[in-house]
């Protein structure tokens, strides 16, 4: 090995290694032995003590060495805690920080993977290594500290989805009620209203659906692959008290079974004016649901319209959010209904960003709006980078659900007509998008 030693420039390894290395078993010794025949900076992994890094010539012990701090923490599983020690230690060097700011990382990369059950899933993003460095340890054992799993889990969610065209066809109470629908013809559509959805998509990132598993399995399925953003349903339609489709079992077993690119979307009908027993009852639904997701490692969409059910003013949904978070609820998303005030959308941004830097972001649902309503919502919206797009429906296939139903348009007729309705859509928020940029360039430039 010696051999071969003064070709690295930076060498790691326990004090068993070096022993190895340096032909003894007497760890200074040994570091000495490799120093003769290297000018690497050798950095000795001491277990609890952390670790020690040499530039030059050796001391008389390892104290005397460069170093960074220990953490105090629980080990649960030390699976993969060389590799989370070794990451953080490369991101210091290769950023050209000085040695204890080298280990301060690697000595964190490795308490957070040995805390953890796992290996790679375990490592931190830089976002969490950072909120970890700026936060004392306040829970030894790190997977039961709920403000650090949440970064964890929010800054290591994988996709880009930064800009959303999604066309929301899983409705189920309302397509069932249309004269002449059928389950068999109601599968059928949803698998057209996919076929819209590639067909404006073009590949393109950025667009997606939300589709149904009880009526739409066929269309659900087919999506897979197509680079599509997935939404999956599981409230029971119209349920107030919020209750599951049965599918998902009473213990929200069913989870197990969804892809890993489904997003769990779940519609509560919740409202701040509610009854105590009432809200209770939404409340314990929407609690279970969200640990069921994050067992399962789904991302969650909550949806909330309290206007449906009661009065709202400028605060409303800003309440009803602030109240799931003290819940210790974080859905990845928001999808929100098309509000028109410019004073409620700060409200509610505000509420999100306060207790979730890291969601993903906010869609703007349809509620079965005319464009021309749906457009002036846009354009108060997206004066906000939270909101992300839409997740729309009933304006986009209402005409060609009906005429499907009654047989009067042809298969091939009803996608084209989506397709345009979709496609229209898609430009009125794409230009109420780039106009509010571009303002804010100039407002930059200013």
């Amino acid at each position: 090995m010696q051999t071969n030693l003064g070709l690295f420039d930076l060498i790691v390894g326990t004090e068993e290694e070096f022993h190895i290395a340096g032909g003894t078993t007497d760890t200074i010794e040994a570091l000495r032995a490799v120093r003769a025949v290297c000018d690497a900076t050798l950095v000795c992994k001491r277990g609890p003590m952390g670790a020690s890094a040499f530039s030059g010539e050796i001391p008389d012990t390892l104290d005397d060495g460069e170093s960074g701090p220990g953490f105090p923490i629980e080990v649960f599983n030390v699976l993969g805690a060389g590799d989370g020690f070794m990451s953080g230690l490369l991101k210091g060097w290769l950023t050209e920080k000085d040695w204890p700011t080298s280990l301060t990382y690697a000595n964190a990369c490795g308490a957070l993977a040995v805390s953890r059950h796992g290996c790679t899933p375990a490592y931190p993003s830089w976002e969490e290594l950072q909120f970890f460095l700026n936060r004392e340890v306040v829970e030894k054992a790190l997977r039961k500290d709920a403000e650090l799993e949440q970064v964890h889990w929010s800054s290591n969610r994988k996709g880009n989805w930064s800009s959303m065209h999604i066309f929301a066809f899983d409705h189920r109470m309302q397509l069932e009620n249309i004269p002449g629908a059928t389950v068999e013809k109601i599968g059928k559509f949803k698998e057209l209203c996919l076929n819209a959805t590639i067909e404006v998509a073009q590949g393109r990132a950025g667009y997606g659906v939300l589709c149904d598993s009880r009526l739409g399995r066929d269309a659900l399925n087919a999506a897979a692959g197509q680079g599509l953003w997935i939404g999956h349903p599981v409230e029971w339609p119209g349920s107030r008290p919020l209750r599951l489709e049965p599918e998902i079992g009473p213990d929200f077993g069913g989870l197990n079974e969804w892809p890993r690119e489904h997003v769990v979307k779940c519609l509560c009908f919740y409202h701040p004016d509610d009854s105590d027993e009432m809200r209770m009852d939404h409340e314990d639904t929407v609690v279970r649901l969200f640990h069921a997701c994050r067992r399962n490692q789904l991302e969650f969409l909550l949806e909330v319209i309290p206007s449906k059910v009661g009065l709202v003013n400028d605060q409303t949904t800003a309440q009803v959010i602030q109240r799931f978070y003290d819940l210790g609820v974080f859905p990845d998303w928001w999808k929100l209904e098309p509000m028109t005030s410019t004073i409620a959308w700060k409200n509610t941004v505000e509420a999100i960003t306060r207790n979730d830097p890291n969601t993903r972001g906010i869609v703007v649902l349809g509620l079965g709006e005319s464009e021309e309503k749906l457009a002036a919502s846009f354009e108060i919206a997206a004066k906000y980078s939270l909101v992300k797009g839409f997740a729309v429906g009933r304006t986009i296939f209402a005409n060609s659900a009906h005429q499907y139903m009654a047989g009067t348009i042809t298969e091939l007729e009803a996608v084209l007509e989506m397709v345009t309705q979709y496609g229209r859509l898609c430009d009125i928020w794409d230009k109420a998008r780039v106009k509010w940029d571009n303002s804010a360039v100039a407002r930059g430039q200013e």
